[in-house]
This record gives C-alpha cells, sequence and structure tokens, in this order.
C-alpha cells in the first residue's frame, strides 16, 4: 500500500477495537495512551489467561501481542484465540529474524513489529487494518 494510501486510509477516522498484551506495564500504558490518542477503543491484558479471558469475552478488530508473556507466549493466545474469533493478529517482539516472524504466522499473526515499537509503522499497520 503506498504512503499515500496508507495515510488516507489511517485519516479516515475508522476507529479499530484493539487490544493489547503485554507485560512490561510502562510499555502497555505508552501503547495504550498512543492508540487511544489516534482514536481506538483499547483493552489491555497483561499475560496469556487474560487476553483470552478479554477475546473470549470482547469483540475486538486487532490484538496486538507481546510474544513473551509470563504464563505463556503470544504464538499460543493467538493461536488458539483465532480457532474461535477472526482478528488481525499484530506480534510485537524483540526477536525479528524471518525464522521468528515465520513462526508467527504460523500461528496465525498477520504482522510482526520488532521492539522497541516504531510508532510510525504501528500506525501504517493499523491504517492497513482500517482500509
Amino acid at each position: 500500500m503506498s504512503e499515500e494510501r496508507t495515510r488516507a486510509a489511517y485519516n479516515s477516522g475508522k476507529s479499530l477495537r484493539i487490544l493489547v498484551v503485554e507485560d512490561h506495564s510502562d510499555t502497555l500504558e505508552a501503547l495504550s495512551r498512543l492508540l487511544n490518542h489516534f482514536g481506538h477503543n483499547i483493552s489491555t491484558a497483561d499475560d496469556a489467561r487474560s487476553a483470552l479471558d478479554m477475546i473470549n469475552s470482547k469483540e475486538f478488530d486487532v490484538v496486538l501481542c507481546d510474544i513473551a508473556l509470563p504464563d505463556g507466549s503470544g504464538y499460543d493466545v493467538v493461536a488458539e484465540a483465532k480457532r474461535k474469533r477472526a482478528f488481525k493478529a499484530v506480534a510485537l517482539s524483540a526477536f525479528a529474524a524471518r525464522s521468528d516472524i515465520e513462526r508467527g504466522k504460523k500461528a496465525g499473526f498477520d504482522f510482526h513489529l520488532a521492539k522497541p515499537v516504531d510508532f510510525h509503522e504501528l500506525r501504517s499497520v493499523l491504517g492497513q487494518i482500517a482500509a
């Protein structure tokens, strides 16, 4: 998608329902505030179990999910959740080698963003999803 089309899609004002799954509290708060500022409806979870509980009880357009969680992995969260619901999944990981990205795709992730998260890249991904 061209930069212009991505910007147009993002600026269309479409608010996404986003679940942010991140065990690092400062990162969780920063992502939540930024996404809320962008106009999205944000829910949060800080571990795999609460993420699955949220996904099972609420509809989301997007799940932004850390891979390394204290009680499991983001791979498992997304693989299990996508068996029950349809949503776009974005991996957030310090590991961004080709093998990590492929493992994410197999688990059901649609996008893979390396940590620390580049907010322009995140905004672009969300613009593509909103389009």
